[in-house]
Parts: C-alpha cells; structure tokens; sequence
C-alpha cells in the first residue's frame, strides 16, 4: 500500500474541503502516488480517481414526524410542557375565545327566537360579568330558569 497523504492533503485543498472528505481509488493508488503538483491532482479530480464524500447532515425525518404528531394535537401532556399556564394560552386569549362563542350562541337563540329580547339582554351582561364558564354552562342555566320561549329542537 502507497503512501498518498501528500496527495490527499493536496486535493483536499484543491477541493476546498476536508481531508475526510477526500476519497481516493484504491484500484488507481499507483496513479495517484506519480501525481506530486496540483496540476496532477486536478486531472485525477477530472478523471474521477480522486473524488469529493458528501457531507454528513443531520436528518429531518424525525422532526418531521414530530411536527406531524404536534399539527394532530399529540405531545401536549404535563412532561411537554415548559412556562406557566399563562405563558401557554394567556388568560385574556382565553377570555375572547370563551366570551366569542357565549356571543355567538346567544345570538343565534335571539335571531330563532328561542329567547326573548330581554332575556337575551340579561344573559349577555351575564356572559360579560364572566357568569358562564363555556356554552354549556349557558344552555345549562337557560333549561333550570326556564328562559327559552319555545323548545329547541335537538
């Protein structure tokens, strides 16, 4: 086996890479011991004889699939979570998604006339004071008060 250090140090330059980089045909050794410019070392390049490793990369394919599994809601649980409950979803985003549906449902009720207009006047102040804790809780507290003027069909 010949000695090629010299000239795996030579393409190494000429490629711009690392010497780790840089493999060498072992069938063609002999040629490549003869190349001492880099002249020579530039042919081989061409030849094919001496030839550039990619480089190694580190793969996406399993952040890929945990982004997939974070797009379906998965890896949300206790062990995933950093910051607090307010750094997550702050109190006031949550207060307009809540106070957004109470308004919606109760804006519905009042245009199927499912609700008087004073009823529905009350309940809006209500869901303004931060009475009701979701839709359920609203349809919950207008069945036991009895506030619906027709039935609702289900």
């Amino acid at each position: 086996m010949v000695n090629l250090a010299k000239q795996k140090r030579i393409a190494a330059q000429v490629l711009k890479s690392g010497e780790g980089r840089v493999w060498i045909d072992p069938e063609a050794a002999e040629d490549v011991a003869g190349a001492i410019t880099r002249e020579d070392i530039r042919g081989l390049i061409e030849e094919g004889v001496i030839v550039e490793k990619q480089k190694k990369g580190v793969s996406r394919g399993r952040a890929r699939v945990s982004a997939g599994q974070k797009a379906l809601g998965r890896r949300k649980g206790p062990g995933s979570r950093k910051g607090a409950k307010g750094a997550r979803a702050s109190r006031k985003k949550k207060w307009i998604t809540k106070i957004r549906a109470l308004r919606k449902r109760l804006k519905e009720l009042r245009d199927n006339e499912f609700v008087d207009k004073t009823a529905y006047r009350k309940l809006y102040n209500k869901a303004n004071g931060g009475d009701f804790r979701s839709v359920a809780h609203l349809n919950d507290y207008i069945t036991t008060n009895e506030l619906l003027t027709r039935e609702e069909a289900k």
